[in-house]
């Protein structure tokens, strides 16, 4: 199950990096939303979904969670590694997806190309910044 969390996370992470870059390039440039802005924005958001249930199904069977019923929670903050596996991560993960999950519905009520572009690149911008800011990267890439 790690191991296709992990997998997984690398297609998540480049579907949403090009979803944002997407919005922000149809922003600038002021094109129009088209069927193909949304189909990626709808395909970003599903894979991040699916993310997020794989994460879900893996960290209930982790190591870290069976840790952090262990030691409580006050003992799993003072451990660095401890609270970015078992507190950290999966909070600002949800967190991201929330995010996404929010611009998507957004998006949908805005009238303008620009307000539907605008809308995914704040929000999928979030959703991108919270999801970076606590990725395992020594674990991720191997460091």
């Amino acid at each position: 199950m790690k191991q296709i969390h992990s997998y997984w996370a690398y297609i998540a992470v480049l579907i949403l990096i090009f979803a944002f870059i997407n919005a922000v390039l149809g922003m600038v440039k002021k094109k129009s939303f088209t069927d193909k802005d949304l189909r990626i924005s709808l395909f970003a958001l599903i894979v991040m979904h699916i993310q997020l249930l794989i994460g879900l199904g893996w960290y209930f069977m982790s190591p870290w969670f069976k840790a952090l019923k262990d030691v409580g929670m006050g003992e799993a903050m003072k451990d660095a590694q401890l609270r970015l596996f078992a507190v950290e991560h999966p909070t600002m993960m949800i967190l991201g997806i929330v995010f996404i999950t929010i611009g998507w519905s957004k998006h949908k009520k805005k009238t303008t190309d620009i307000g539907k572009f605008k809308t995914i690149m704040v929000f999928y911008g979030i959703g991108l910044f919270f999801v970076l800011s606590r990725m395992p990267w020594k674990q991720w890439l191997g460091l």
